[in-house]
């Protein structure tokens, strides 16, 4: 059993490593700048949110993410600045970016703005190839191991946005980097982690369907050369300013439930769970998502209508 747990590790490394290694978020919607910049300064006060991510719970080696991001308007609000560290971990992979955001943004009618952000990052990576179990004992990568390889990287991205909708285009990562090529040019392929340009296009909007009901269709899409298309379609409730559930699709592959609770003006807690679609399912008893998001107000500051987005 561990040989196949083993070899289903390699197959979705492989699958990461060509196609879309990126970390992958079923809440998308509310950490944004994890994937453009130009979303920093967008909540209009200093927003905290942490997140912690399980998937694919009960696959050995199955990722494990980890991301932690500040951002807040400068400027009297035009401008915004935002700092973010994402860890990943698959199997002997271990993988940290550390991304430095800004955004200037332009009033382009009286209800819309136009966001224009950039990115600056650098990348740690780590790969422990004795942390695999070798189906021939005597074959093994030896003195291969990856020991924080440094790569630095841009990335930039649009969002153009109302008080109840919003669009959004991004790269963040432009700088296609090998980070595994020590016998790259003798005719073999090696490198097992190859970064690959990751277009992101994001859209959603909030219809009022009552005093107290709020209901917000959003949908996320992710292009990478050489991977399958992927498509989040998301449907999300706020009942009251409070409450907020809805569910979630992520084409041919896996079907989520969302839930989130505003428990104070400041505090915001959400969880997300993953039910595989794909016969993935029989070996793992889904993925677990949970976040909390921390707006720090100044003494002018009040909520009327919290933003759901």
């Amino acid at each position: 059993m561990k040989s196949k747990i083993t070899i289903l590790i390699l197959i979705f490394m492989t699958t990461f490593s060509y196609g879309q290694q990126d970390a992958q978020f079923t809440q998308y919607m509310y950490n944004s700048m994890s994937i453009n910049p130009a979303y920093a300064g967008m909540r209009e006060k200093m927003s905290i949110f942490v997140l912690h991510r399980t998937q694919w719970v009960g696959l050995e080696g199955a990722p494990v993410t980890n991301n932690v991001s500040i951002h807040s308007p400068i400027n009297g609000g035009n401008m915004g600045l935002g700092l973010s560290i994402l860890n990943d971990k698959i199997g002997p992979t271990d993988e940290t970016d550390v991304g430095f955001n800004f955004s200037y943004s332009v009033q382009t009618s009286d209800n819309f703005r136009l966001s224009f952000g950039l990115k600056a990052s650098v990348n740690l990576l780590n790969i422990d190839f004795n942390k695999l179990t070798y189906l021939t004992p005597d074959k093994s990568f030896g003195d291969g191991n990856v020991d924080n390889r440094f790569s630095p990287n841009i990335g930039a991205g649009v969002y153009f946005y109302s008080d109840n909708s919003y669009i959004g285009l991004s790269v963040p990562n432009f700088i296609e980097t090998s980070h595994f090529d020590k016998y790259k040019g003798s005719g073999s392929i090696s490198y097992i982690a190859k970064e690959r340009l990751h277009y992101f296009l994001t859209a959603g909007y909030v219809y009022y369907l009552t005093d107290d009901i709020k209901f917000k269709p959003s949908f996320l899409t992710k292009i990478t050369q050489g991977a399958p298309l992927q498509l989040d379609l998301s449907a999300n409730f706020m009942v009251n300013e409070k409450f907020v559930a809805g569910l979630s699709y992520r084409w041919s592959a896996a079907v989520s439930a969302m839930v989130g609770f505003q428990a104070t003006d400041s505090w915001f807690i959400g969880y997300g769970y993953d039910l595989e679609t794909t016969k993935l399912a029989h070996y793992n008893s889904g993925s677990h998502e949970i976040f909390l998001r921390y707006e720090l107000f100044n003494k002018y500051d009040r909520i009327v209508s919290p933003r759901f987005f």
